[in-house]
């Protein structure tokens, strides 16, 4: 379902604004281009969203790995499971 939100709404957006480019005159093939811009500006923002939720991830898992530091006294080994 995530997927289909992700890509599905700008794919469709830009064959919205493909349809437009065809089949429109003139209002219709500036029409067309905007929604194909639309349709990546969506696209890009989906993935800033996705390396900012990837980013705190990482922070978080940094953020164990120094609390484990702190009580063992040594960093964890690659693949070692932390506590949360």
């Amino acid at each position: 379902m995530m997927r289909l939100v992700r890509y599905g709404i700008p794919v469709l957006i830009a064959l919205a604004g493909v349809v437009l480019l065809v089949a429109g005159g003139d209002s219709g093939t500036g029409a067309g281009v905007v929604l194909i811009g639309i349709a990546g500006l969506v696209l890009l923002a989906n993935i800033f969203v996705r390396l900012s939720l990837q980013s705190e991830d990482d922070r978080a898992a940094e953020e164990r790995a120094r609390d484990f530091f702190s009580e063992h006294g040594r960093w964890p080994r690659k693949g070692e499971n932390l506590p949360d």
